[in-house]
């Protein structure tokens, strides 16, 4: 079976029970409580702390409608008609999130210089995202449960260690898998958005005027009057689209249409109303701006509000845990991250996973930022630049997409695009100006993650070029095999390489500490696609180099997780017998040390060593059996 051409489209298998894109209950669901967490917690927050930044006096009422007026058409413009109607059409193989849209960016890149380019500006906005996951815990759980004070004001002292309890358990909880708590999380949001929606609705019928915010010149009248003060307030308003991306992300899941439907018909009607309602609220009493959300509902329901708030942002928190697993496997299987431990929750879903290391890293990022900020208003400045940035890398990946791809000119490309990444420029501008308050944690965040993975990615491109020199071609040896004087012993023998043409090492060292080679090789290579999955006859190719000697080369997308003995199996139906009780794996453990002229500046190559001493051992990674495992040492320096 020949290799696909550089840059072809494989066709995926057809593992999933259900069709993604079909639209059902259970789908609309599932997409109500894993997609719409994010967003539709915001309302918690948003619009308190957009009208705080000018509640030096008591707002207006124009100054309301015109805050009401940003917040509204921020989500028709970047939630609704950027990423619902446009971006979500760019899916890879079926799969969304900015790394799918950066291999699909890569595929039609010209020249190597725009490749590298592009992978920096999607491994840029990934690591933003891990910033975005970090924080919307913390502030998501801590703006619910201050909830608690609107009906008990001596609450105050307790909501802290609430938050630290709550944040604690969830993660606790990550290694038993989302599925079992996942069925109840689609009806939990259904009562939550048909609630907020109610509440506000109530507000908005008895004053009917804040209706005036659906009119697009009061927001610009209110940038226009307040200048540098609307300017600020930008950077409060976008915490209004946090979660837009998570659209975008977790299309793999469910498909675009479920998404777009439960958007257009469920969520934006009821996130509007309820902002809509808070602002009726705050116009009639001003005192309402100290915690507008809760304050919306009557007294008998508040509780019940925080309760209900608390499951929410659990649920909110969870989809930006569940998404960072993902994000960390694509990360790995694309080649910028060592190998970590992925463990599978569920046999029958590929897609949920628990990734220990991700998982207490983000725990501890998490409770930092609580124990650090205190509070959701305090955290909602160190919120919204890694969001921000998150949205220009793909508005930047998605011009090149529509234009190459889709076969956009020039013109309408830029146009669409280009308006969208200078608005997104101008909340990213706007959030800037929050770094001395806290906005510097997602931004020294993605500085370091993006150091690390092109970092591990540069050491590993010098570390295939150093065995590529070093080593014999396989050509060449096993032309001069047969008249070789090399003992073959019963039994099957195989050896992992990444470069299919060359002799692996263990293969050689074996040779020289143990003087045979079994009777049947078997030279396994792995590649790593630029899309989500491997069709399953895409999945193997063999070919026989000798007789008893075979090369197989197999395949896995970014979304999947090798196995290598259970893949193994399916050399049967290609006329290779294949017996995992008697195969032996060979494989390297490489001892990497520091070269006396270092190809990579001294800070990189730390930042590789350490990395390459606690990445998960090639044997765990690809699943094989620990006894079965044949490991030989090499002393590689770079």
């Amino acid at each position: 079976m020949a290799l696909p051409a550089p840059g072809s489209r494989v066709p995926h298998g057809t593992s999933r029970a259900t069709p993604r894109g079909s639209i059902g209950v259970a789908s609309l669901m599932g997409v109500l409580g894993v997609v719409y967490g994010d967003i539709g917690t915001s309302p918690l927050y948003a619009l308190k702390s957009t009208i705080s930044i000018i509640s030096e006096h008591a707002p207006t009422r124009w100054e309301v409608i015109g805050i009401e007026s940003l917040i509204f058409w921020s989500l028709i413009l970047i939630v609704t008609i950027k990423y619902v109607l446009l971006v979500m059409r760019a899916d890879n193989g079926g799969e969304g999130g900015i790394l799918a849209l950066m291999a699909l960016a890569q595929r039609v890149a010209s020249g190597a210089r725009m490749h590298a380019m592009l992978g920096l500006v999607g491994i840029i906005g990934a690591c933003l995202f891990f910033g975005d996951g970090t924080i919307t815990p913390a502030i998501s759980v801590l703006s619910a449960i201050e909830g608690l004070e609107v009906s008990i004001p001596s609450a105050r002292e307790v909501v802290l260690p609430i938050a630290v309890g709550v944040i604690v358990a969830l993660f606790s909880m990550q290694w038993r898998g989302t599925g079992s708590v996942g069925r109840i999380f689609g009806p939990v949001m259904v009562v939550w958005f048909g609630t907020i929606g109610v509440l506000g609705a109530i507000e908005v019928v008895r004053y009917p005027s804040v209706l005036e915010a659906l009119l697009p010149h009061h927001a610009v009248i209110f940038v226009w009057h307040h200048g540098w003060i609307a300017f600020v307030a930008l950077g409060a308003v976008v915490l209004s689209v946090t979660g837009a991306e998570a659209l975008y992300a977790d299309m793999g899941h469910f498909g675009a249409p479920p998404i777009r439907l439960a958007w257009l018909v469920f969520v934006l009607p009821s996130l509007a109303l309820n902002y809509l309602g808070q602002g009726a609220l705050i116009i009639n009493h001003p005192e309402a701006i100290a915690n507008p959300f809760f304050l919306l509902g009557p007294h008998w329901l508040r509780l019940p509000m925080v309760l209900l708030a608390t499951a929410a942002t659990v649920i909110a928190s969870q989809a930006m845990i569940t998404g960072a697993y993902s994000i960390a496997r694509q990360t790995v299987q694309l080649g910028y991250l060592p190998r970590m431990r992925v463990s599978h929750t569920n046999p029958n879903e590929e897609g949920q996973i628990y990734v220990p290391q991700i998982n207490w890293a983000l725990m501890v990022g998490v409770l930092l930022l609580v124990l650090a900020f205190r509070s959701s208003d305090a955290l909602a400045s160190a919120y919204g630049i890694a969001v921000t940035g998150t949205f220009m890398c793909t508005c930047i990946l998605a011009m090149v997409v529509f234009r190459r791809q889709f076969g956009w000119s020039r013109f309408a490309a830029v146009t669409v695009f280009g308006g969208f990444f200078l608005i997104d420029t101008v909340f990213f501008a706007a959030n800037a100006l929050k770094i001395p308050q806290g906005g510097w944690v997602p931004v020294l965040l993605g500085i370091v993650l993006t150091a690390l993975m092109t970092s591990w990615k540069r050491g590993r491109e010098l570390l295939a070029l150093r065995w590529k020199q070093d080593s014999m071609p396989l050509a060449s040896f096993l032309a001069r095999l047969p008249q070789s004087r090399t003992v073959r012993v019963h039994g099957m023998a195989v050896f992992l390489t990444g470069n299919p043409d060359v002799v692996p090492a263990s293969l050689l060292h074996n040779l020289k500490h143990n003087k045979v080679l079994h009777d049947r090789v078997l030279f396994v290579t792995i590649q790593n696609l630029d899309q989500p999955e491997a069709g399953r006859n895409h999945r193997m190719s063999v070919e026989e180099l000798a007789p008893g000697v075979h090369r197989v080369t197999l395949r896995y997308g970014f979304m999947e997780s090798p196995n290598l003995p259970r893949a193994l199996e399916e050399l049967k139906s290609h006329g290779v017998a294949f017996d995992a009780m008697q195969a032996s794996y060979f494989v390297n453990r490489e001892v990497l040390v520091r070269a006396t002229i270092p190809r990579m500046p001294l800070w990189r190559l730390s930042l590789f060593l350490v990395m390459a001493r606690n990445a998960v051992t090639t044997t765990e990674f690809f699943r094989i059996p620990s006894d079965r495992v044949v490991e030989l040492g090499v002393r590689v320096a770079i």
